[in-house]
């Protein structure tokens, strides 16, 4: 398999304090890939690491086959990327912003090719709309045309959702999958907003005060044979005694409120027409085995760590 990102031992310390804790990992070619850690895991610490905008403590960083520190140029230009929020001259057009954008990473392009970006990102109708005319879902997306005026083969995107309305969500979510699927480009993207993860990323990483606790395809790590189900019923002892005396037994685990079970989601409605037509008075039968579930499981909660390691 082809890596576009190799990370090994890779480490940041501001002080006393460790952003980032010898984290390794690596990004397959044309894959997304998502980032995913609390406030404060060491995030944005890790993606400025990537693009060379801070300097790691420790720790090696090979980009497109090459050493970051040795190759910076020649890797950069083939990155694009987008940290929080894009930077735009909002009283400037759409159509004037890419220009000005892909002549600073180097590359002079004709107006239909600036015009075919716009399009690309669904922006073609309002090329010559100036950008403080726009919504902040159309700015994200101006934002990731012009990190891709220069046709890099590595785009990242550091929380491109912040601050968008459902639509807007939508927009690049769909952008995203566009990039990866029809033409080839590898997306390594950090969000807080775990769903649109779950529904883009091959494959996630998910760090916790600056260390990996998971690395996988998101298919196998979340595997169906490993839903959780949480019951509650009008009385859960007689239940669980119900349930400890039949097939069900296997799939009991120990809960503090509630009856929880372990089992494959396939499972779930046999489940509930074994408990109605046993006349258990059901309250609640909620399947947990989300992203959100697994990260919450996880990660450190209520972290609080300053705002510059995020």
């Amino acid at each position: 398999m082809s890596f576009i990102i190799d990370v090994n031992g890779l480490t940041k310390q501001f002080g006393e304090l460790t952003a980032v804790d010898g984290l390794s990992f690596s990004v397959a070619k044309g894959h997304v890939y998502g980032f995913l850690g609390q406030n404060g895991a060491g995030k944005s610490t890790t993606i400025r690491m990537l693009l060379t905008l801070i300097r790691p403590t420790a720790g090696s960083i090979s980009i497109l086959g090459q050493e970051l520190t040795h190759h910076r140029k020649a890797i950069l230009q083939q990155v694009g990327a987008i940290i929080e929020k894009p930077d735009l001259y909002t009283y400037l057009t759409a159509l004037e912003n890419i220009g000005i954008l892909s002549r600073l990473s180097g590359v002079r392009l004709s107006k239909a090719d600036l015009l075919q970006h716009l399009e690309r990102v669904g922006l073609g109708e309002r090329a010559a709309s100036k950008v403080k005319t726009f919504s902040q879902g159309m700015k994200q997306r101006l934002g990731i045309a012009c990190a891709l005026a220069h046709n890099p083969q590595l785009l990242i995107l550091d929380e491109p959702t912040n601050g968008l309305d459902p639509q807007g969500i939508a927009d690049v979510r769909n952008l995203i999958l566009q990039l990866s699927r029809e033409e080839g480009k590898t997306v390594f993207v950090s969000s807080h907003l775990l769903s649109e993860i779950e529904v883009v990323a091959d494959s996630m990483l998910i760090i916790d005060r600056g260390k990996k606790v998971a690395e996988g395809k998101v298919a196998e790590l979340l595997h169906p044979s490993e839903t959780l189900v949480l019951l509650d019923t009008a009385d859960n002892a007689a239940t669980k005694t119900l349930l400890a005396q039949t097939q069900w037994q296997h799939f009991l685990q120990e809960a503090a409120e509630g009856i929880l079970l372990q089992m494959h989601r396939d499972e779930v409605p046999a489940l509930n027409r074994f408990l109605v037509e046993n006349g258990v008075a059901v309250f609640s039968l909620r399947a947990k085995h989300s992203l959100e579930d697994y990260f919450l499981s996880l990660t450190t909660p209520n972290q609080h760590v300053a705002a510059y390691t995020d």
